[in-house]
């Protein structure tokens, strides 16, 4: 029963070689370059300011053409060698034809463009070999994974071009939808927008008496979703409005590394595990005749009951788990409306507050195989042994775009030691009018409160990535079982990309009881 709100695997596909599955707006292309001029428009009042506003937004509704076939990322579960499940990756350059004409040149791994599925099982012991192939610096972070920070991926992971990493760790948490990408030192934006992404799908026993779909591109869907913008020659344009200073928020969505994308239905219920893998925009995921679904997972795993909600909003680096009940023959859009980013109605527009866009046509056969509803009860909820009442440990205010409490990233600077083993609480407050998130590297933390309040359902698991609505303060627990190092930091940030880039993020280090934070060894990205 559902909380209310007020392997047949298929051959692995590869995008489209034509792609014509949207009539192009024009708006966004119209406000960046308008924005030059705004300090003009506004003296020049009315009328100007009137007709900047108004093309200020994207409206892709209806405006998609749904031609091509979903592409389904490879499913790779690795190769057993000395009791490791073994992953290789190579991260090159690559080619795309998104659009008619001259080919689009993109990043990501193995193939030029995202990357695999990669799979494994909770007790598993892991080696990725990761081998740069790009002419520049890059590392890969494993988003939502508890493990050691020198085995994280972060700015302290570099890996030259021609170099390996090889890092390996043991799978111990519950099962959930996680990824990766890159994270160098303020290129991070830059590199995930040029296709730089992958899902990390994690196993658990005991979530199979969920009763939630499990065949791999059958009825359990990743759903990698990134905007774009191109320039004329069909490249990837990486231009953004300063004034609005989010980044990049493109009038081109693709799935899967996919434009115009329709996925065929054969079941009476999807699973789609949603992935916000933009470095900018907000998404806020509905259907197109506004019926209900089971929200059933968040970041760090499955909920503890399904969720019957309309709406699922996820800033960058979210993700969601959905179920969607189907009916023979019916086509259905995936569709974002208008995020709630509490911001002010000028900064909200500016920002992609007031766009709406068609992400993926549902299309479900005429006959359905059945399938079952979520079970009742889907995990245990998260128990950290602390409540919103506890005395708060630290406190992280986001201020403007490049600092947390007063300062810029450093990478020779620890902020903070953890002490293995405790539990702490941590207030987010972002004060600006601005939209942010915070992302927490190496565990999953428990939504104690927001704004004063219980969090809603939504919020109920395990989370390593929050919205930070402006002025609503937000309290955290977090606990560090494990993974002691008072040398090799994790990372604290806002996950929109440009932000972290700019310097919104600091460094902690979880350390032995009585140990002192220590030093993090000089990096060079160049």
């Amino acid at each position: 029963m559902l909380a209310s709100s007020p392997q047949d695997t298929p051959a692995q596909a590869s995008p489209p070689a034509v792609t014509t599955g949207r009539r192009r707006s024009t708006r966004r292309r119209i406000l960046k370059a308008g924005l030059i001029g705004v300090p003009a428009v506004l003296a020049v009042g009315g009328a100007g300011f009137g007709i900047w506003y108004a093309v200020s937004d994207v409206d892709t509704v209806g405006r998609v053409d749904f031609t091509n076939p979903l592409a389904i990322p490879p499913l790779l579960t690795g190769r057993q060698e000395g009791g490791r499940q073994v992953f290789d990756l190579t991260a090159s350059g690559g080619e795309r034809q998104f659009r008619p004409g001259r080919a689009t040149r993109t990043w990501g791994f193995d193939n030029g463009h995202l990357g695999p599925t990669l799979r494994a099982r909770r007790g598993e012991t892991v080696l990725v070999n990761v081998r740069n192939g790009l002419p520049e610096t890059t590392t890969v972070h494993w988003h939502g994974m508890h493990l050691p920070a020198a085995m994280d991926g972060g700015p302290h992971q570099p890996i030259r071009p021609g170099a390996t990493w090889s890092p390996s760790w043991t799978i111990d948490q519950p099962a959930a939808t996680l990824w990766y990408h890159p994270h160098p030192h303020g290129r991070t934006a830059r590199h995930v927008y040029r296709g730089m992404v992958g899902m990390f799908i994690v196993d658990d026993p005991a979530a199979s008496a969920a009763r939630l779909p499990t065949r791999y591109g059958v009825d359990d869907i990743p759903v990698i979703v990134q905007d774009k913008n191109f320039d004329r020659h069909n490249q990837l344009d990486d231009g953004y409005s300063r004034i609005a200073d989010v980044g990049i928020l493109g009038d081109t969505v693709l799935v899967n590394g996919t434009v115009g994308p329709y996925h065929e239905v054969t079941t009476e219920r999807i699973r789609l595990r949603l992935l916000n893998a933009s470095p900018s925009r907000s998404y806020h995921f509905g259907l197109s005749d506004d019926r209900s679904f089971a929200l059933v997972g968040t970041d760090g795993g499955l909920l503890p009951a399904p969720y019957a909600t309309g709406r699922v909003q996820l800033s960058p680096g979210e993700r969601a788990e959905i179920v969607v009940t189907m009916r023979p023959g019916e086509r259905l859009v995936l569709r974002s409306y208008p995020p709630e980013l509490g911001l002010d109605p000028l900064n909200s527009r500016i920002t992609g507050g007031d766009d709406r866009l068609d992400v993926l046509e549902l299309r479900a056969a005429d006959r359905l195989s059945p399938a079952p509803e979520p079970a009742a009860t889907l995990a245990d909820p998260p128990r950290l042994g602390v409540d919103a009442a506890t005395p708060v440990t630290r406190r992280f205010e986001l201020a403007g775009t490049s600092q947390i409490n007063g300062l810029t990233m450093d990478m020779g600077r620890i902020d903070f030691g953890v002490t293995r083993g405790t539990t702490e609480v941590w207030e987010v407050i972002s004060p600006f009018p601005k939209p942010h998130n915070f992302h927490v590297h190496g565990t999953q933390f428990q939504v104690l409160s927001v704004n004063g309040a219980p969090p809603p359902p939504e919020l109920g698991g395990w989370k390593d990535t929050i919205y930070a609505t402006p002025e609503v303060p937000m309290r955290l627990a977090l606990r560090f079982p494990e993974h002691t190092d008072r040398n090799l930091p994790f990372m604290y940030h806002c996950h929109v990309l440009l932000h972290e880039d700019k310097g919104m993020m600091g460094q902690f280090v979880v350390t032995e009881p009585g140990q002192t934070p220590g030093s993090p060894p000089h990096t060079d990205h160049n």
